[in-house]
């Protein structure tokens, strides 16, 4: 098992946690990685582009001169996607492009993101993030101790609303709760900083 630091939130050792090497120990898979980031960001595309093919445009279908004997190329329409405010060809059409990973590959895929996380040294456990009030300030000073720079994904387990509201207004912090991590954030992320509590219930739902 692997032994991480826990830090308070004003950035102080104050013990240390092992992690589940069924968890945040495993051999990081780089297909099932790559898949599962393809899938989120291929989930997330609208697919709503749309272009008129010659069949959709306004105009005539009158053949604009006849076939024969004038000198111009042959031309049957001035809908054809050769001529100004023809159709377009191949034009895409609205599409779904999302496709579906089984459980188990989802499942090494975070444990992967996770492990490499712990591998590369940009996972930070805290004992807890509490705040009397909503304060962005009071959230950059936690971040200023931990010496976070960059993007930061903060998982937490439940709900907080004094801390959600706090790190809200920081564009490059994400905050979610265990049951909304994947891997896309995990790996895009520069710190992955997770509470105690987080990490326990990580690991009691994937080991």
């Amino acid at each position: 098992m692997a032994n991480v630091t826990v830090y308070n939130m004003e950035g102080k050792e104050v013990g240390t946690i092992e992690l589940s090497d069924a968890v945040f120990g495993v051999t990081p898979n780089e297909h099932l990685l790559h898949m599962a980031v393809v899938q989120q960001l291929a989930n997330n595309r609208q697919g709503t582009q749309k272009a008129k093919t010659r069949s959709e445009v306004s105009g005539s279908t009158r053949k604009p001169w006849r076939q024969k004997g004038t000198g111009h190329a042959r031309q049957g329409s001035t809908r054809a996607p050769q001529w100004t405010h023809g159709g377009v060809a191949f034009a895409p059409v609205p599409r779904d492009y999302s496709f579906k990973l089984n459980k188990k590959e989802k499942r090494a895929a975070l444990l992967s993101a996770l492990s490499d996380s712990v591998a590369t040294g940009k996972l930070i456990v805290v004992d807890e993030l509490k705040f009397d009030a909503p304060k962005t300030k009071e959230f950059v000073k936690v971040l200023d101790n931990l010496k976070v720079a960059g993007k930061a994904l903060v998982v937490v387990e439940g709900t907080d609303a004094n801390v959600s509201r706090s790190a809200a207004n920081i564009p490059t912090v994400k905050m979610f709760g265990t049951n909304e991590l994947n891997v896309y954030d995990v790996l895009d992320a520069k710190t992955v900083i997770l509470t105690k509590d987080a990490a326990a219930k990580i690991e009691e739902v994937y080991a």
